[in-house]
């Protein structure tokens, strides 16, 4: 699979807690130049980074992020404010607490809430998967169809784990034909990727594979 293929699925990404509008800028930098699918930046820099970028490049923004626990409220505030700021995607983290207590309904209506709001903005749907029992992704993976939200995404990158294989592929067998995946966490190499990309998913989130690319480049083409 060629570079550039895999390249155009990726969030290229920068969610540290210590990020500055220099790496952001950066981060777009590269990201228009490997012609990435979107930049996934912090929310506060998303106003900035929208100016910067100047429609060259989506911009997608975290909501709920890392944990998931805030209210419905908090994070439908959020969603808000970064879509006026001007981001086109937004990922947003689900209350993993409700998860377990099976609080369906209520995981069901804060994500169609979301999505009521987003519009035709991407909304892609965080379960953090390395913390759930794949009875509970099977779940979400019903409630996330039904509630009309565009991407299933495995991880945050700030929990126990990140994506791996196996969800992937339970993904792609209990997702309605109108959800797409994202891989998140610990992807690092081209065969990582393109493997991910084999088993069904559509968009990557990582920072390292451009790293790899600008390392490779006289090898851009293919590996």
């Amino acid at each position: 699979m060629k570079q550039e293929t895999i390249l155009s699925m990726v969030d290229h990404t920068l969610l540290k807690q210590e990020s500055t509008l220099d790496q952001i800028k950066g981060l777009c930098d590269d990201a228009m130049l490997y012609k990435t699918a979107s930049v996934c930046i912090p929310p506060s820099y998303v106003k900035e980074a929208v100016k910067y970028v100047d429609g060259k490049i989506p911009i997608c923004t975290v909501v709920g992020f890392p944990n998931g626990y805030n209210t419905t409220e908090a994070k439908l505030f959020e969603c808000e404010n970064a879509l006026i700021d001007g981001a086109a995607e937004i990922d947003m983290v689900i209350n993993i607490g409700h998860v377990k207590d099976k609080k369906w309904d209520s995981i069901e209506r804060e994500i169609s809430r979301l999505k009521l709001i987003c519009k035709k903005n991407i909304l892609k749907v965080i379960i953090e998967a390395c913390l759930l029992t794949d009875d509970e992704k099977i779940k979400l993976c019903e409630i996330i169809t039904a509630c009309g939200a565009d991407f299933i995404k495995t991880s945050t990158g700030f929990s126990t784990g990140g994506a791996t294989k196996e969800d992937i592929a339970l993904f792609k067998r209990h997702v309605g034909s109108d959800v797409m995946i994202k891989a998140a966490g610990g992807i690092r190499s081209w065969q990582d990727a393109e493997d991910f990309i084999i088993l069904g998913a559509t968009r990557l989130g990582t920072s390292a594979l451009v790293a790899l690319a600008k390392s490779q480049p006289d090898e851009l083409s293919s590996y």
